[in-house]
């Protein structure tokens, strides 16, 4: 499948998509459509165990919506709703997703990076819902995202002043999970895709989706889902093979059954 605003590249055991609309790698309604389209291709590849986000060049992840496009004609709330839908996706893809974040994310570039698992940062790059500066607010999930990674306070103060966070303060934030050096953080992220290439498949989307349906669910509920989660992966294949290993002293081999 051809797309004309990303890079889809397969990789031994990962995905990579590269946004890839320069200078800005800015989100249109093209790019979400066909971000949804990446992002259902990989998922029905059983050889690929998870999926890395980034951008082309080494300035800007993504510098969010293309405001000569994306809010000018058509169907507003299609389109916004559509970017949700994939943002969704994104958090609940039963693969683990990457963000490598390999230069500036704002405002909606913030969102997708967001709504990733995981988040590898350049640390001179910047991260930001700064939509407020603009006259709006985020639409791809910003003002409810970023609260629940870095708190209520913070967060506000954030979306209100339209703040560019620097590196380091996102990381103290745990807004990422690691910082990388210039020029390596495509580098970093297929490392741990590679790590994560040797987990098993099903224990994998078990624990997202655990997370994600139980992480606002009171605690008794909570409880229920995770243990509606454990119980499938218990009698599966890579369960047995995993407890195998871990007895004969080997390194398990996953076939995701």
């Amino acid at each position: 499948m051809g797309f004309e605003t990303l890079v889809l590249a397969r990789e031994e055991s990962y995905a990579v998509i590269t946004l890839n609309r320069p200078p800005a790698n800015a989100i249109s309604e093209a790019l979400m459509q066909e971000l949804n389209a990446a992002l259902s291709s990989v998922q029905s590849d059983d050889t690929v165990r998870s999926v890395i986000v980034t951008g082309s060049g080494d300035k800007i992840f993504c510098g969010g919506a293309d405001l000569g496009s994306a809010f000018s004609g058509g169907d507003i709330e299609h389109f916004i709703r559509f970017g949700n839908s994939v943002m969704r996706k994104i958090e609940r893809f039963p693969k683990p997703v990457i963000a490598a974040i390999n230069g500036h994310a704002m405002g909606g570039g913030c969102e997708i990076a967001m709504a990733c698992h995981l988040r590898l940062l350049k640390e001179t790059a910047r991260m930001g819902q700064t939509e407020s500066n603009l006259g709006i607010i985020p639409g791809y999930g910003g003002t409810q995202r970023l609260p629940r990674l870095i708190g209520r306070t913070k967060a506000l103060e954030f979306l209100l002043l339209g703040t560019q966070i620097p590196a380091k303060e996102c990381l103290e934030l745990r807004l990422v999970n690691r910082l990388c050096k210039e020029g390596e953080t495509l580098a970093d992220a297929k490392a741990l895709a590679r790590e994560l290439g040797k987990r098993a498949p099903l224990a994998m989307a078990a624990i997202i989706k655990a997370v994600d349906e139980g992480l606002d669910a009171p605690m008794a509920r909570s409880i229920d889902v995770e243990l509606d989660a454990f119980l499938p992966t218990l009698r599966s294949e890579d369960a047995a093979e995993g407890i195998q290993a871990f007895f004969g002293k080997r390194p398990a081999q996953f076939k995701g059954r």
